[in-house]
């Protein structure tokens, strides 16, 4: 069977806070872009991608995993994956901080299949040219008590795409080169962990 991509897009419209100090980006809105982006793409290449939520106001965490559940059951975990993707920040204080980078993120619980779909992802991350952060060397994941990961049945990461609060990548981010890094490392990543699980 082929395997099922979706994307969860993190935020709504209405999470509090969520963007960068000067207000130029909004997680939320560029979340959705970059998951819509990523699955027309994959679309286009004959994959079977999907957004687990067409919604703009903000889906909770228990709605978003009994959807993916749900899809779990139909087809199978084994031929699902998720991935979340997200912004960083280094505070909650709307000032600047210098903290920056890109990073991976699957639940206290994983599964190798997430562990794996991790290092795929950073793998991309790396060969894009952005400066991957790693809790330890040589381990691309940083686990933590996530839902969106913990609960759902599938191989799930979160990616979390520079940081909200940086200046620098900020500037990458809402440029088109930034755009495309973005969109293109999450479609090399899932792409390299479903041919590495045929």
């Amino acid at each position: 069977m082929a395997m099922k991509i979706l994307i969860d897009n993190g935020h709504g419209y209405n999470t509090p806070g969520k963007c960068s100090p000067d207000g130029r980006l909004r997680e939320y809105k560029y979340s959705r872009e970059i998951a819509a982006a990523l699955c027309d793409e994959l679309k286009a290449q004959g994959y079977d991608a999907e957004l687990i939520v067409t919604e703009s106001y903000d889906v909770s965490l228990r709605q978003r995993t009994q959807r993916v559940n749900a899809i779990c059951r139909k087809l199978g975990a084994s031929n699902v994956l998720l991935v979340s993707i997200h912004c960083n920040a280094a505070g909650s204080d709307g000032r600047w901080h210098t903290a920056q980078g890109w990073s991976a993120h699957v639940s206290l619980n994983a599964s190798q299949r997430s562990k794996n779909l991790a290092g795929y992802l950073a793998d991309a991350a790396k060969a894009a040219g952005l400066k991957v952060r790693l809790q330890r060397p040589g381990q691309s994941y940083w686990p933590q008590n996530l839902a969106i990961c913990r609960d759902t049945n599938c191989a799930a990461v979160l990616t979390e795409n520079l940081f909200l609060d940086n200046r620098d990548d900020v500037d990458y981010l809402l440029s088109d080169a930034g755009r495309k890094a973005i969109v293109g490392l999450h479609r090399t990543g899932i792409l390299n962990y479903i041919k590495q699980t045929k």
